[in-house]
């Protein structure tokens, strides 16, 4: 039962993210919406933030785990930027209020695991030195946030999306440069 509470409590507040500003979301308006009462919300979730907080893992955990291989990075991100933009009224709303740090904070984990696993997929073999595999893999990993925060700045339109997945495609190939340059400069 407790499950099935929470679970109505997440739902509940992701309409109401859907409808409107995070900032203009209240417990009572949650607690109205699923048809319980305050205390049952307090009994799962500190406040909002910690409700939202628990939801972006979920999602991002969730996202994580349709690739638990990448063989192309540009396969996993254009996963994300379709799960982005069907929700992107909610996104834009978590994304401009007080809570964005920790909205960036999960963008960043998921930018950081597509990288990883694309780097393991792509590169197992790399003779490269560790030094190296962590410049690249945050070389990588911060392209990927800056397009993704990129495209929030820009209102997260549609055209931008494939805008981002033609850039990632004319990327392919620079990771192997890197590699090479890697190798050449450790021999």
């Amino acid at each position: 039962m407790a499950n099935f509470t929470k679970q109505a409590i997440k739902a509940a507040f992701l309409e109401l993210l859907d409808e409107k500003p995070l900032n203009k979301i209240s417990v009572r308006d949650i607690v109205e919406r699923c048809g319980i009462n305050r205390n049952s919300f307090y009994y799962h979730f500190q406040d909002i933030p910690s409700l939202l907080g628990e939801i972006i893992v979920e999602r991002t955990n969730e996202l994580m785990a349709q690739y638990p291989t990448v063989d192309k990075i540009e396969e996993a991100f254009r996963a994300s930027i379709d799960y982005a933009q069907k929700n992107r009224r909610a996104i834009m709303h978590v994304y401009n209020s007080v809570s964005r740090d920790t909205f960036e904070a999960s963008v960043m984990r998921l930018c950081a695991y597509m990288t990883e696993q694309y780097l393991k997929s792509a590169y197992p073999d790399a003779e490269i030195s560790d030094t190296d595999r962590e410049v690249l893999h945050r070389f990588i990993k911060c392209q990927l946030f800056g397009l993704c925060i990129d495209w929030m700045l820009g209102g997260m339109k549609p055209d931008t999306g494939e805008k981002m997945a033609r850039i990632l495609e004319l990327y392919r190939g620079v990771a192997e440069l890197i590699l090479e340059k890697c190798r050449a400069s450790n021999a």
